[in-house]
């Protein structure tokens, strides 16, 4: 997927007519334009180089939407206007001078009328030139066209000064309300402020400041106090404490040495941190980040589409009705041609549905930029809503629920001393990166001298390999009970490793993990949260499974799964809606990968979970704390309030005022309330959920 910067997208219903009109350029496989950052992000199908595609878009933008323009590579990117005294503001102010003066007693009829037609030139050309523009390129039902035909069919009728009044009304609404979407872009980006502005690079002739792209991994970084932590990478000199709330969303910072692994986007806040770079800043967490949170509206929920869907079929049918209204009642029922073409009229005017397609969009935005406020990174505004149908959270146990640190508690050798088991159990786990592999080579005291080859991981087994010629296994018991063998049965809670070396079984360790701090209170939320069932699936053995589980308070535990049995029990259960609604996977191993794929919404561990989890995943939490899921779906259940509270209400009110209109007790004042007032309300109505 990539993307493109563009300028002056001041209207939501022109961020969809551009994004309908690209995916019908040849070779554009997908489209999808960004109303809050203004980003087009889009994927082509051929081989059609990125340049070609951006020429063909400026082309179109010429002829659809003129103000609009792509933004080139070395411009700095669009920072949204505050208040200024600006051309529309002087048009404003001058439009009410002739308004006002045309009311002045002296004023006789003729110079009353010259007044308001500059009036309405002024306040309103640029309106009927962009509906002019748009009917000869094929666009009719605009809100340009809509305000030009209204307020021109009331001067036909002799409504001179409601004209005026009108347009004049339409464009202060429309002032404010660019005012109200530049401030919610300036408070939804200073959510996700995080992107580091340089990086102090240690060189040969001391530290040269440069930016985070140029440096490269191995490369050694030093963060001053006051500084973004500008790439991920792992401290070797120096302590300091380091704010991560823009990461994890803690407002506790948090203590870093030497040897600890430090992501990118904290604030160092006390002493000098060397580090070591161990990712390029384009696979950094503060990269994927921006990435996530900026991109993360190119998956649109149902709910957007619904009402992109809604509002091009909406308009067309009011516009229809406003001209049976103009026609059929005075042709057949009698009556005054003008008083019913100014009902007419007033159709027209409340016929807009900007109050939707703005609040809508920005409402999803502002969710997903408050979940990254609390360190919980979604991928979509589709999976922020479908969190609020999540009835069965499943979770992983190793490094979910649990720490992931282990410690070897107890050693039963058969035939070898507990120092040659707990050895050779080194050995075959010395190339492993697995908590159970770090925490057998942690308790290992002897030098690993000796020549180990053919090492292979048995996914859901363990872990084999050759020592002088013999076959060496490190694993469960039942993957030894395969090889014929008969494992002791353990006695003590926590993991089991066995040892098995030419054929002859050796006795085993067992490794114990402690459960998260807050891995009981998650559980708790989650029930308080109205949340169905849940479920812990793992591969480790019946006797822990139950103490973590009973501990925790879950409500069913499958023990003893490989990978792919944790797929299968997934697809189970989203087999069965009606008994577990939607399903919640959250885990942050690399066997998790296809778990996360195959729920409905997969979460994963963001802090200590693997790459390739994070990648499949849906959601990540930053902070690697169960408890944020609960934060998360409160996050997504107070989004679609307030989402479907602008819903509610603006069609509420503009179906109050269609009836009024159409009734002739409404005047176009109130149409014009009815369609940008109500706009003004949902945009601020859609902030409400950054303070949440």
């Amino acid at each position: 997927m990539k993307q493109v910067q563009l300028t002056g997208i001041d209207c939501a219903a022109c961020a969809i007519k551009i994004e309908s009109n690209v995916k019908r350029l040849p070779n554009v496989k997908s489209c999808s334009v960004n109303f809050a950052t203004q980003k087009l992000n889009y994927e082509l199908t051929g081989k059609q180089a990125a340049t070609t595609f951006e020429t063909e878009l400026a082309d179109l933008l010429k002829k659809t939407e003129p103000d609009v323009t792509v933004q080139s590579a070395n411009q700095p990117e669009p920072t949204p206007q505050k208040w200024s005294f600006n051309t529309n503001l002087i048009r404003i102010i001058a439009s009410a001078l002739l308004l006002g003066l045309s009311y002045l007693p002296t004023v006789h009829t003729t110079g009353q009328v010259l007044l308001l037609l500059s009036a309405f030139l002024i306040i309103g050309y640029d309106i009927i030139w962009k509906a002019i523009f748009n009917i000869f390129h094929g666009q009719w039902f605009d809100e340009n066209f809509l305000m030009s035909v209204a307020t021109i069919g009331a001067f036909g009728i002799g409504q001179y000064a409601e004209a005026v009044g009108v347009m004049l009304f339409y464009q202060v609404g429309e002032y404010f309300q660019t005012l109200a979407i530049n401030h919610s872009r300036q408070s939804i980006a200073s959510l996700v402020a995080i992107k580091p502005a340089f990086a102090n690079q240690k060189t040969t002739t001391g530290l040269q400041r440069v930016a985070p792209e140029s440096v490269q991994v191995g490369d050694t970084i030093v963060v001053k106090p006051g500084e973004k932590v500008p790439l991920d990478g792992i401290v070797i000199d120096g302590t300091s404490f380091v704010n991560t709330a823009a990461i994890t969303g803690e407002s506790v910072p948090r203590a870093f040495k030497s040897g600890d692994t430090i992501l990118s986007g904290g604030i160092n806040q006390s002493g000098l941190l060397s580090i070591e770079v161990t990712k390029p800043y384009a696979d950094s967490t503060v990269a994927k980040i921006l990435d996530l949170v900026e991109n993360a509206s190119s998956q649109k929920a149902p709910t957007e589409n619904f009402i992109t869907r809604f509002a091009k079929v909406y308009t067309p049918i009011v516009v229809g009705f406003a001209l049976l209204l103009a026609i059929v009642p005075p042709l057949f029922f009698g009556g005054v041609f003008a008083d019913w073409l100014y009902r007419a009229l007033i159709f027209l005017v409340i016929s807009c549905p900007c109050a939707l397609v703005i609040s809508i969009p920005l409402g999803f935005f502002a969710g997903i930029g408050t979940a990254s406020k609390n360190g919980i990174l979604v991928k979509g505004s589709n999976y922020l809503e479908a969190l609020n149908d999540v009835q069965t959270v499943v979770f992983d146990k190793t490094g979910t629920l649990t720490k992931g640190t282990f410690t070897v508690t107890a050693i039963h050798p058969i035939g070898v001393t507990s120092d040659r088991l707990l050895h050779l159990a080194a050995l075959v786990e010395q190339n492993s990166n697995h908590p159970i592999a770090q925490s057998i080579l942690a308790a290992n005291q002897a030098a690993l001298t000796e020549s180990i080859s053919a090492v292979r991981e048995i996914a859901g087994h363990g872990v084999q390999g050759q020592l002088d010629d013999q076959l060496l296994q490190a694993g469960k018991a039942s993957w030894l009970t395969e090889s014929g063998l008969t494992p002791l049965e353990p006695t003590e809670i926590g993991t089991s490793i066995h040892l098995a070396y030419a054929g002859q079984y050796l006795g085993y360790l067992v490794i114990a993990d402690t459960l998260k701090p807050d891995a009981q209170t998650a559980i708790q939320q989650l029930k308080t949260a109205g949340i169905r069932q849940t479920i812990m699936l793992t591969g480790d053995n019946q006797a822990v499974a139950s103490a973590v589980s009973q501990t925790l308070g879950i409500d069913r535990v499958e023990s003893e799964l490989l990978p792919q049995d944790k797929v299968a029990l997934v697809a189970a259960l989203t087999d069965d809606r009606a008994t577990n609604g939607k399903i919640a996977f959250v885990g942050d191993g690399i066997n998790d990968t296809p778990v996360l794929a195959r729920a409905d919404v997969g979460v994963a561990m963001g802090g200590l979970g693997s790459d390739a989890a994070i990648e499949a995943a849906d959601i990540v939490l930053m902070s690697d704390e169960p408890t944020k899921l609960a934060t998360a779906i409160s996050i997504a259940r107070f989004t679609r309030k307030i989402v479907w509270q602008n819903i509610i209400f603006a069609l509420a009110v503009k179906g109050l005022f269609l009836l009024l209109g159409a009734f002739g007790i409404a005047t176009m004042w109130e149409a014009v309330f009815a369609d940008v007032g109500v706009t003004l309300i949902a945009i601020l109505n859609a902030l409400r959920i950054m303070k949440k």
